[in-house]
């Protein structure tokens, strides 16, 4: 299992499909399963019934995912801010893909179904959750200015040098 995370526009959902296909393993991006659970978008449930009832479904979500089979996973960019997927991150790979703040604006700056970029102090908000995903990685990658296939290689080459969650070193488990 490897969990991608980071600020919204670090690439996750982009270069979490090419470690699928280069690993040959399902990919999924927790906001995408959450809006296919809850039958409407996450814009939808931030409006109707609030950040903390839907970060509360997020956690349910993500604690599904890293229950089931094995699979790369991108999270959305708040996640790790809940305590118990922080918690939960702790078993498995976690690769922050780190973006500047300037570089994910310009990624996402006009999409209309996030709803944090309405959010006032979106920058603190970035400032704050930059040590959260420090935390949980085992590795972090960084992407600005960086094609999301040159992301991928290096996700690939730096984590078969980083032991398993399992304590397995690189030379004991499958190769990447």
């Amino acid at each position: 299992m490897i969990v991608l995370v980071g600020f919204m526009g670090a690439g996750k959902t982009t270069v979490g499909n090419l470690l699928a296909v280069r690993l040959g393993l399902p990919f999924a991006d927790s906001d995408q399963v959450i809006e296919d659970c809850a039958g409407r978008s996450i814009r939808q449930i931030f409006d109707e019934d609030g950040e903390p009832a839907f970060r509360a479904l997020e956690h349910r979500v993500i604690a599904e995912l890293l229950d089931g089979p094995e699979l790369i996973l991108a999270l959305g960019g708040g996640a790790a801010e809940h305590a118990g997927t922080r918690s939960r991150l702790g078993s498995v790979q976690v690769v922050y893909l780190q973006v500047g703040y300037e570089q994910a604006l310009l990624r996402v700056g006009g999409d209309q179904g996030r709803p944090m970029l309405a959010r006032p102090g979106l920058a603190a908000l970035y400032r704050r959750r930059l040590p959260i995903y420090t935390e949980v990685a085992t590795l972090t990658v960084p992407t600005d200015g960086r094609r999301p296939e040159t992301i991928s290689e290096e996700v690939l080459v730096r984590l078969a040098r980083v032991p398993a969650a399992d304590g397995r070193t690189p030379s004991s488990r499958p190769a990447l």
